[in-house]
């Protein structure tokens, strides 16, 4: 039987507090007013006071409404059907087709039990050489892609959800700019990935409560898509966002602040979406690659910095390139032993040289003169911005690798370059 109640005791922003009796946390309600029907979540338990927060906002609403709880949380519905489609962080189609109903799920429900996951043993590629060459994503990963505002951090994960050879891509837009959704749908769409996608999109312009649902939501289709023996990725932007969505309603409620006035359990917060990653033995994996923003390149402002403690390494987006230096993928060594044998020796040896034509900028910059050693490291410099870092570079892995020994046969001699003498005799290119 439905609980109504039409009394509500405060309206403080988008949260409304009611008295209500047998109500748990999580749990959906429908907010009847004047200007039409509302749902609204329970997310904050203090005896029989219950406050929830207004998916539509708090405008218009009455202390007289009535607010009829359904006894069940939040649900998505689950189909193949999803694939091709955009829904907003409510589960209500933004795409103008129809709405979905048949087989709905939970969301926001535990991560997978360690004892049902396997080693990570498997690459993810995405034809974007400083990931597949330099930082492998591996099957069932937990990643961050640290940024500053104005970077091509969505232009990045377009390129990855086009690109990447998964079964299933899941893509979670918090905060967007209405450009960027059209942005990500226009892509996707010309690029012919828009039929394995699906989209759960919150703009800067809709309710702050369902920026909160956008990763739960993306992550419950996730799992059941990995359960019928699928490989997902799943793509967040912007997780800052996610986070200040949190720190909003949280001061609405008066919780008392942590760091920078971020909620005390945002660590766990993050950790348990992130923690949803996983690769089944007898079914699909779950990948999550997820767009953390720096205010003010900051990485120990709270969300990146917590974000640090739970995923597996980091990419760092700078300048519009992915950073050698900083980005890290700590399973790419469960990986990169088995795709050729020259990967591991090739990435470590241009990335050192890569790091003397830094030092060779700045003693440029400084008006040293250059050697012949100097020019050298310059050409391959430039050569290795141009043809491996640049984000328009598409080529699979192995062709990556042939590309690396013809950027150092271009620049230096086979002695330079510190490689075993072996892999040279093998892969340098025959003049």
């Amino acid at each position: 039987m439905k609980k109504v109640y039409s009394k509500i005791e405060s309206i403080t922003g988008n949260v409304i507090t009611v008295r209500a009796e047998g109500v748990r946390y999580g749990d959906l309600a429908k907010v009847e007013t004047a200007y039409g029907v509302s749902l609204a979540e329970v997310n904050r338990l203090a005896g029989d006071l219950v406050s929830l927060q207004v998916f539509a906002g708090g405008r218009g609403i009455a202390t007289g409404d009535s607010i009829e709880f359904l006894d069940r949380p939040m649900q998505v519905s689950f189909s193949e059907n999803l694939l091709g489609r955009v829904f907003t962080g409510s589960g209500a189609p933004r795409d103008k087709g129809p709405a979905l109903s048949e087989n709905l799920i939970p969301i926001g429900g535990p991560s997978v039990n360690p004892a049902q996951r396997i080693i990570p043993r498997n690459m993810i590629e995405t034809g974007i050489p400083m990931i597949d060459l330099f930082n492998t994503l591996v099957v069932s990963q937990k990643l961050p892609i640290f940024s500053i505002s104005g970077e091509p951090y969505n232009e990045l994960l377009a390129r990855i959800a086009m690109q990447a050879k998964v079964d299933v891509i899941v893509l979670g837009g918090m905060g967007l700019k209405f450009d960027d959704y059209l942005y990500f749908k226009d892509t996707l769409e010309e690029g012919g990935s828009l039929s394995k996608t699906v989209m759960f999109v919150h703009t800067a312009a809709d309710p702050t409560v369902e920026c909160l649902m956008i990763p739960d939501m993306s992550l419950a289709v996730a799992e059941q898509f990995a359960l019928q023996d699928k490989d997902v990725l799943v793509l967040l932007t912007d997780m800052t966002s996610f986070a200040d969505a949190m720190k909003e309603i949280a001061i609405s409620q008066e919780q008392v602040p942590s760091n920078r006035g971020y909620p005390g359990d945002l660590y766990s917060q993050l950790a348990s979406r992130y923690e949803k990653a996983v690769d089944f033995e007898t079914a699909g994996s779950i990948t999550v690659l997820g767009v953390t923003t720096m205010p003010g390149d900051d990485v120990t402002h709270p969300v990146p910095d917590n974000t640090g403690y739970i995923t597996e390494g980091q990419y760092y987006l700078r300048g519009g390139r992915i950073e050698p230096f900083g980005s890290l993928s700590r399973l790419k060594q469960q990986v990169n032993n088995k795709t050729r044998k020259d990967h591991r020796a090739l990435m470590d040896g241009m990335i050192k040289l890569y790091s003397s034509y830094k030092d060779t900028l700045e003693k440029k910059s400084m008006g040293f003169n250059m050697s012949a050693w100097d020019e050298k490291l310059l050409n391959y410099g430039e050569r290795f911005e141009r043809q491996m870092m640049d984000l328009s570079v598409n080529i699979p892995l192995l062709k990556a690798l042939d590309l690396g020994w013809e950027i150092l046969a271009e620049c230096f001699n086979p002695e330079e370059t510190g490689l075993r003498t072996e892999l040279v005799n093998e892969f340098w290119p025959k003049k």
